[in-house]
């Protein structure tokens, strides 16, 4: 349906043919996308587009009268053009696990001058499509020109337009079309880049795909009458503008050996952050980061938390510096359990220092209760969870954190771990253990209060420039209120974070960049809010 979408709105002499590398080799695995780039570069080569095997009938499961996209069956004749029109390939690699690429091919030139023909896109594992020259490519790949053999090929130029209502969107339409139709020289790029980086973007809108400034006014006055035209497409989100960016770190549970080490090698800005965390936590801890991070996976390092959590937090904040080193800025941060020190950090409630101190020495004093408990994952509401430990587990487990709408972390005594892990799994319910051997957000950290106000008493706590929303007390937070008493009550009570990403999305909020070294709470903020 998304390739009908795209690229089947087109005359249906024209159709966009579809094939598969897959009913070539069947399941490529990692290999399939580049087995696909590898068939539509021989198909250009050849002038051919491979009927697809073991097509009996297309799959009822696609509206094909929704544009005009057809199954290569037979194979189809494909030369190229001396009119000068490219042929382009476009190559699909669709995975179970999330793999969502797309990239689109386009012949070089001969040598001794220009082909060109239709164009086809070719999908793998799955799919594989064609397409004809009109298409804009999302991405193109050529090969170089050479000054001697000059390709006159008109690239098309997506124009956003976007307004508040459907009316003001054809009002905008109407105003660039008589803009456009009176100045013959006007640059398409120019203006297609102008609306894009210089306009807001509004809830209403709409993109004219045009190679020249008559398609452009063509399609303008399309837009402009409220009529369909294979040029124009639009749409609506609601919120307008892109909404605020929030920052979010998680906590412990993100690390691997070889993290960062390439950034370290090919970010300045990565490297920089990185040297300055080691030189913060330096005072407090008698190892390097940067080592760490070399260490072999099987090193006893990485099942220590008075190293993995100083490890993580440095990590965290570099990848912060180097999103904003691209311009990208938050309006909020978040934080997920040890994750807050991070966040207080880049929002500027806690100087380096005193973060670098705060993730250390709070780590460091874990030791103390570690060996007696444990925390595991339960994919269950926290409402269903709370009551199965008040029937099996009071006093001996405890809701650790809410993380989504069916995804909850329990801490506790080791032994009650074990027991609702077993529950679990005779239920049917997929829950897991989380490899750590001490019991957080609950009653096992309550004897190192006293030390944790001691040895975090001399931290200074700052007005933050960016807002910190707290997992913790639920609300934006007066970040000159993140001292050694906050630290303790962030590693004692239950984290609240699907609460806090629902609080921020009602809140206008619609960007959330997890800073971390892989994706542990992506799929949380992602279920919490399609839940709503």
């Amino acid at each position: 349906q998304a390739l009908l979408a795209t690229y089947g709105q087109r005359a249906g002499d024209r159709p966009l043919w579809l094939g598969s590398v897959k009913s070539n080799i069947g399941h490529a695995q990692a290999a399939a996308g580049v087995g696909g780039v590898i068939k539509m570069v021989m198909a250009l080569r050849e002038g051919v587009l491979p009927r697809t095997l073991h097509v009996d009938e297309p799959s009822p499961q696609v509206d094909w009268s929704a544009g005009a996209v057809r199954l290569l069956t037979e194979a189809v004749p494909w030369p190229g053009d001396a009119a000068g029109r490219l042929r382009r390939a476009g190559v699909s690699s669709f995975g179970v696990s999330g793999t969502n690429a797309h990239v689109i091919l386009e012949e070089a030139p001969a040598a001794g001058g220009c082909v060109a023909g239709g164009g086809v896109l070719e999908g793998a594992p799955g799919l594989a499509i064609s397409v004809a020259e009109s298409v804009a490519a999302p991405v193109a790949v050529s090969a170089p020109v050479a000054e001697s053999v000059p390709v006159p090929v008109p690239v098309p130029v997506p124009v956003p337009v976007s307004a508040r209502s459907e009316a003001g969107l054809r009002a905008q339409a109407e105003a660039l079309r008589q803009y456009v139709a009176v100045r013959p020289d006007v640059s398409l790029a120019d203006v297609g880049a102008g609306l894009a980086c210089g306009r807001a973007v509004l809830e209403h809108r709409a993109v004219v795909l045009a190679a020249d400034r008559e398609e452009l006014v063509q399609g303008l006055g399309a837009l402009a009458a409220g009529e369909p035209d294979r040029r124009v497409t639009t749409g609506h989100a609601p919120g307008g503008d892109r909404g605020g960016v929030v920052f979010v770190f998680p906590g412990q549970g993100g690390q691997w050996a070889g993290m960062g080490v390439r950034l370290l090698a090919s970010s300045p800005v990565f490297a920089r952050r990185m040297q300055a965390c080691e030189e913060a936590l330096a005072p407090w801890v008698d190892w390097s980061v940067v080592d760490i991070l070399r260490r072999d996976a099987g090193d006893a390092v990485w099942e220590r938390a008075d190293v993995v959590q100083p490890v993580l937090f440095s990590v965290m904040v570099s990848l912060a510096a180097l999103w904003r080193s691209y311009g990208i800025e938050p309006d909020a941060v978040l934080g997920h359990s040890q994750g807050e020190i991070a966040a207080a950090h880049v929002c500027g409630a806690l100087s380096l220092k005193d973060a670098a101190k705060t993730v250390a020495l709070r780590s460091r004093a874990l030791a103390a209760v570690r060996g007696r408990g444990g925390m595991a994952s339960v994919p269950l509401p926290a409402q269903e969870v709370e009551q199965l430990i008040g029937e099996r587990w009071a006093g001996r487990l405890w809701v650790a954190a809410v993380n989504g709408p069916r995804s909850t972390a329990v801490s506790g005594d080791a032994e009650a771990v074990d027991e609702v892990l077993a529950y679990c799994a005779g239920t049917g319910v997929r829950a897991r253990r989380i490899p750590v051997d001490y019991a957080s957000h609950c009653p096992h950290v309550q004897p190192l209060r006293e030390e944790l106000l001691e040895l975090l008493g001399d931290i200074s706590p700052q007005p933050s420039g960016v807002p910190f929303f707290s997992t913790v007390e639920g609300t934006w937070l007066d970040t000159t209120t993140l001292d050694a008493a906050y630290w303790y009550r962030n590693l004692h009570q239950p984290v609240r974070f699907s609460d806090a990403v629902q609080a921020l999305a009602d809140d206008g909020h619609r960007v959330f960049v997890e800073v971390s070294p892989h994706p542990t709470l992506v799929p949380a903020i992602e279920d919490t809010t399609e839940d709503t």
